[in-house]
């Protein structure tokens, strides 16, 4: 039985390939030899089935969680610079209208590189108002706007503060004069003025000392 299928096998060999048996199956060992050559030659032990899967979730463990909106409170101008991106290690802010938010979820906008980059780290809301990029609107001061430029900055506050955190706000820059230094000057006005009046009442008793001796005199005289 067996020497029949290998006549038979001998036999459709020699049929569809052309080949004698012997022919093919030298060929055929040859073919196995270059394949094994050629998978040690350039694969390596670890483009194993599981090197793939090894691979991929590497990227996802380099990528770390942002960490949670830290609360600042008030913060000056200069103190909110250093919160551009420059320094990874801080999170990144940005403030509208006085308004501090923490926009690090969208560094690629706001981040260093980002189309965005020059708003982090200041009040752009002129800028944002006017959509403009110049160093002159990167700021808070919202005078000389029109109605349309505060309706788009109104906007921009709605968006924000939708999608990200505020973490604190602005001190104001605007400087106030103190008070005691001009209640101050009032007290010595008023002296002064009080000062003038015992004067001129000090006057006035003279003015009648005077009419009165002038009247004595002439009675005299008529007596």
């Amino acid at each position: 039985m067996a020497l029949q299928l290998w006549e038979a096998l001998k036999e459709s060999i020699t049929a569809y390939t052309g080949l004698s048996p012997s022919t093919f199956f030298s060929v055929l060992s040859l073919g196995l030899t270059l394949y094994y050559m050629v998978s040690n030659l350039f694969g390596s032990s670890d483009d194993g089935p599981g090197s793939y899967q090894e691979r991929s979730k590497e990227p996802e463990e380099k990528v770390q969680p942002l960490p949670p909106p830290v609360q600042l409170g008030d913060i000056a101008d200069e103190e909110l610079k250093q919160y551009d991106g420059s320094d990874k290690s801080k999170p990144l802010l940005m403030a509208i209208k006085g308004q501090i938010y923490d926009v690090s979820q969208s560094r690629l906008f706001y981040g260093p590189g980002g189309p965005y980059a020059l708003f982090a780290g200041k009040d752009a809301s002129r800028a944002l108002a006017k959509m403009s990029f110049e160093k002159n609107d990167l700021n808070g001061d919202l005078t000389g706007l029109g109605a349309f430029e505060l309706e788009a900055l109104q906007d921009w506050e709605y968006k924000f503060m939708s999608k990200y955190v505020k973490v604190g706000t602005v001190k104001s820059s605007i400087q106030v004069t103190d008070g005691p230094e001009i209640d101050s000057a009032k007290p010595t006005e008023d002296a002064q003025s009080v000062s003038s009046v015992p004067e001129i009442v000090e006057a006035v008793p003279n003015v009648d000392a005077d009419k009165k001796e002038s009247g004595n005199c002439g009675s005299r005289a008529q007596c």
